[in-house]
């Protein structure tokens, strides 16, 4: 069992575990929680990959966040003192599940809105090289530090992107933009558009599975 002693978690194992064990950290977005995702590993049907659920560090109207909007943390991707945190904690998060026994190809990075902007974040600042990272209806911050702040395995690493056309809340045309930004420095980047607004659509949740299935070897 994976576990984090630095965030409120929720483990779901795989169904059929394999010998080498293949884990998705999954953060949520603004105002949700772990509990809103938890519909996601069974329609996701990869019997040999585990999640671990976790919950953003600041309280939020009933659930919590990654970092306080009125702080700065706009969709420009202005710094604050909420992502730089959050950031620390992910990377020793990731170091967490790396020291339980998961190798760093088996592991995943997948977020929505604020979570995809921090998966993304750690992604292009990650020591190693993982087995990917997937967004969904996020932005970058720190555009600006790039590619000077990208860490050594940032050009090794693989990121899916997926954004809805109509999304009211971050739109479409920046995330497009900016992962055309990223891809120009070296990023290998799979942007995917869908007819949505800020949700996951059924055939979206498709696109991810099958990425999964490439990038963790299943």
């Amino acid at each position: 069992m994976i576990s984090s002693k630095l965030f409120q978690h929720k483990y779901i194992p795989a169904t059929h575990p394999g010998a080498e064990e293949k884990l998705v950290l999954v953060f949520h977005g603004l105002g949700d929680s772990l509990n809103g995702f938890t519909w996601m590993p069974p329609q996701l049907h990869l019997d040999t990959v585990s999640y671990l659920l976790v919950n953003a560090p600041d309280d939020y109207y009933g659930g919590y966040s990654w970092f306080d909007f009125s702080n700065g943390g706009n969709i420009k991707g202005v710094a604050t003192p909420g992502i730089l945190r959050s950031r620390g904690l992910i990377k020793s998060l990731i170091g967490e599940v790396i020291q339980q026994g998961v190798k760093p190809l088996n592991l995943i990075l997948f977020g929505f809105s604020q979570g995809c902007l921090m998966a993304v974040d750690a992604g292009l600042r990650a020591d190693v090289v993982l087995g990917g990272i997937c967004g969904v209806s996020g932005w970058l911050a720190f555009q600006e530090e790039y590619p000077d702040a990208f860490s050594a395995s940032a050009l090794k690493q693989k990121f899916l992107v997926t954004h809805g056309t109509h999304d009211p809340l971050l739109p479409f045309n920046l995330t497009k933009a900016q992962c055309g930004f990223l891809s120009d420095q070296g990023i290998e980047v799979t942007f995917k558009s869908f007819e949505k607004d800020h949700t996951i659509l059924p055939e979206e949740l498709i696109v991810i599975g099958d990425w999964l299935k490439q990038r963790l070897r299943i």
